[in-house]
C-alpha cells in the first residue's frame, strides 16, 4: 500500500512532464537539419574523431541558451519578437526582423534542397519530391492543431535514431572516440578552424530562440511548468548533440578511414552506401529526408510567429486561416518560395546556404545580448527567475564565446 502511495506522486509528475515536453526537444532536434547534417558529415569525413572534443562544449552552450529562451517564454507567456518590440521599440524590431527573414528564407531553401538530395538517392526527381514535400508540410500545419503538429514533430525527432544505428553499424573504434571526446585538438589549419566554428554556428541558430519561445507561449505553459520545461530543454539539447556526435562518428569510421572527400550530406550517404553497404546509406538518406522535412515545416512556422508577434497580429497553429490570415499567409509564402527556388533549373544553392550561414552569424550575437538583457529584467522575470550573479557570469562567458565564434564564421564565409 505504501509503495502504491509513493508511486502515485511519481506517476503524476511523469504525466505532467510528458504533457509539458515538446518545445525544447523539437527545437533542438530541428537544428540537425540538412545544413547541420552536412556540417557534421564533412567534419567526420575530413577530420575523423579529432573533432569530437567540441561536442560537449556545444551541448553546454546550447543548454544555457535554450534555457534562457524557455524561461522567458514560461514567465512572460510571450514570444521573443513580442518582448523585443515591447522592450526595444519598433525600429530595432524591424532591423532584427529583416535579418531574420533573409536568413530563414535561405535556410528554408536549404531544407527543400535536402529533400531533393535525399530522394535523388532513391532515384526520385526533385520535380516530384519537392512539390509533394511542400504540400505535405503545408497540410500538416494548416489542417492540424498544436497538439497534432507537436506529436508529429516529436515522432520526427525519434527518427534521428537512424543516425545512431548507422554509427553502430560502422563498428567505430570506441576507445579512440572516448579519447577524442576528452582531449582537445588544436590545429593552425584554416579548414579545421572553419569546421569548428561552423559546428558551433550550425548548432545554435537565431531562429531557435524565436521558435522555442513562441511554441511555449502557443502551448500555454505557465511559471508552474518551468521545472518540467527545463527538463524538456536539457533532454532536447543532449539528444540533439548526441545525434550530431553519431553523424560525425558514422562518417569518421568509414569515410575518413578510406580518405574519402565529401561536400554534402548526399555525398556522405552515397559514399557510405558504397563503402559500408546499402543499409548504412539508406539509414543516412532516410535521416536526411526526415531532417529536411522536419525543418522545412519549422523554419517557415518560426518566421510566421516572429512577424506576427512583432506587429501584434494573431498567430498560432491551432487557429484557423480566417482567424490568423497573415500568420498562415507568411507560412505559405515561405513554403512556396523555398520549394520554388530549389526547383529552378541549374540553380546553385551553395551561395544561398553561405548567405544563410552569414546572416545567422550576424544575427546570433544581437539576439543573445537582447535575451541576456531580458532575463536580467527583474520587473519582467521577478526576483526568483531573473539571472543571479553566478548564472550571469556563466551566461556572459557563453554569449561572448559564441559572439566571437560566429563573428569568425561570418569572416570565413565572406572569404569563401
Amino acid at each position: 500500500m505504501r509503495r502504491a502511495h509513493r508511486l502515485r506522486p511519481l506517476a503524476a509528475r511523469l504525466a505532467l512532464l510528458l504533457s509539458v515536453i515538446g518545445p525544447g526537444i523539437i527545437t533542438a532536434n530541428v537544428d540537425n537539419d540538412a545544413g547541420g547534417i552536412t556540417t557534421y558529415s564533412v567534419a567526420g569525413a575530413h577530420f575523423g574523431y579529432a573533432i569530437l572534443w567540441i561536442m560537449p562544449l556545444v551541448a553546454v552552450a546550447l543548454i544555457i541558451v535554450q534555457e534562457m529562451s524557455a524561461r522567458l517564454g514560461v514567465m512572460t507567456g510571450k514570444g521573443l519578437a513580442d518582448l523585443i518590440r515591447e522592450s526595444l521599440g519598433v525600429r530595432i524590431t524591424a532591423i532584427v526582423l529583416g535579418l531574420l527573414l533573409v536568413a530563414n528564407l535561405a535556410n528554408t531553401v536549404s531544407e527543400f534542397a535536402g529533400v531533393a538530395a535525399s530522394m535523388e538517392i532513391f532515384g526520385v526527381s526533385k520535380l516530384v519530391s519537392v512539390p509533394i514535400a511542400a504540400v505535405l508540410v503545408w497540410l500538416l500545419i494548416v489542417r492540424g492543431n498544436y497538439r497534432t503538429v507537436e506529436r508529429v514533430f516529436l515522432a520526427a525527432s525519434a527518427v534521428y535514431l537512424c543516425y545512431v544505428l548507422a554509427g553502430f553499424l560502422e563498428r567505430p573504434d570506441w576507445s579512440a572516440i572516448g579519447r577524442s571526446v576528452v582531449t582537445p585538438v588544436f590545429r593552425l589549419d584554416r579548414d579545421y578552424i572553419v569546421i569548428l566554428v561552423t559546428i558551433v554556428g550550425t548548432t545554435i541558430a537565431p531562429w531557435m530562440q524565436f521558435y522555442q519561445q513562441s511554441a511555449i507561449a502557443d502551448k500555454g505553459l505557465k511559471p508552474s511548468d518551468y521545472a518540467y520545461e527545463r527538463v524538456d530543454v536539457v533532454l532536447g539539447s543532449l539528444f540533439a548533440v548526441f545525434v550530431a556526435v553519431f553523424i560525425t562518428i558514422s562518417c569518421a569510421a568509414t569515410l575518413h578511414a578510406s580518405g574519402a572527400r565529401i561536400e554534402t550530406a548526399k555525398d556522405a550517404a552515397l559514399a557510405l552506401r558504397s563503402l559500408a553497404g546499402p543499409f548504412s546509406g539508406v539509414l543516412f538518406a532516410v535521416g536526411l529526408l526526415n531532417a529536411s522535412l522536419f525543418s522545412a515545416a519549422i523554419l517557415p512556422l518560426s518566421t510566421a510567429y516572429v512577424v506576427c508577434e512583432a506587429f501584434g497580429w494573431e498567430s498560432g497553429v491551432s487557429r484557423r486561416i480566417r482567424e490568423a490570415p497573415v500568420f498562415f499567409g507568411i507560412f505559405t509564402a515561405f513554403i512556396v518560395m523555398g520549394a520554388g527556388i530549389v526547383l529552378m533549373p541549374q540553380r546553385s544553392l551553395i551561395e544561398v546556404m553561405m548567405l544563410s550561414q552569414t546572416m545567422n552569424g550576424i544575427l546570433l550575437p544581437v539576439i543573445l545580448v537582447v535575451m541576456l538583457l531580458l532575463v536580467n529584467d527583474r520587473r519582467l522575470m521577478g526576483e526568483r527567475f531573473a539571472n543571479g550573479k553566478v548564472l550571469n557570469a556563466v551566461t556572459i562567458a557563453v554569449v561572448a564565446a559564441l559572439t566571437a565564434l560566429t563573428g569568425l564564421l561570418v569572416v570565413t564565409s565572406l572569404r569563401v
